[in-house]
């Protein structure tokens, strides 16, 4: 691996990796993957070698200036503070503040709860009802606060935090197959998210870990 080069340990349709991914595309950062198969092998964040990189056993983690940092948000700010073109939070401190608050909606309010250790706690009958609940009723809150706070994206007509939260909580929503009909606002943005390149290149269809049969 090319030295100095940051390192990112990331599963193909990890939301919460997809998230970093963006982030590292829109401001053009070379970067290294290293697959963690969330499944394969009983789970390989579980292995002793990951743990010790991050101790809840999650991925994503980023190497990077000669740190290993974890979650998702914590990875978009510090690459906002050191690399902060272009800018992933607004200039107003309003706008900043909704940025952070819909960020929160939805890596605090709903993907938690239908993520893969929980679904497994919830019994395999019981897990797409689950999911599908748990994303309902944030998205019934998520669509609510977007009425007041969307231009052309989340927040305003800029690209931030909170879109690349939106996107990859948008297709856990359709893998779960959750009806976004009544869901126009984010389903609107998602679009015109999904029509730019950093969105596309680090979707999880075109990702090294990605299987054949869902390449894309």
């Amino acid at each position: 691996m090319q030295a100095g080069k940051p390192i990112l340990y990331s599963y193909f349709r990890s939301s919460c990796s997809w998230r970093v991914r963006i982030a590292l595309a829109l401001k053009s950062i070379d970067y290294e993957t290293i697959p963690i198969n969330l499944i394969k092998d009983g789970g390989q964040q579980f292995s002793e070698e990951f743990q010790a990189l991050n101790p809840m056993k999650q991925v994503p983690a980023l190497k990077i200036d000669g740190i290993t940092i974890a979650q998702s948000l914590a990875i978009i700010e510090y690459l906002e503070e050191t690399r902060p073109t272009p800018r992933l939070l607004p200039q107003d401190l309003k706008k900043r503040a909704q940025v952070r608050m819909i960020s929160d909606v939805i890596t605090s309010g709903i993907q938690p709860l239908q993520n893969l250790s929980v679904l497994k706690q919830v019994g395999q009958e019981n897990q797409l009802t689950w999911a599908q609940k748990a994303i309902r009723s944030g998205f019934n809150a998520l669509e609510q606060v977007l009425w007041s706070t969307a231009g052309k994206y989340c927040v305003g007509d800029e690209v931030s935090m909170a879109d690349l939260c939106l996107v990859p909580q948008v297709a856990n929503a359709e893998r779960f197959k959750v009806d976004l009909t009544p869901y126009p606002t984010i389903s609107r943005i998602n679009k015109t998210l999904m029509a730019l390149e950093a969105f596309q290149v680090s979707h999880p269809c075109r990702q090294p870990d990605t299987p054949p049969e869902l390449r894309a």
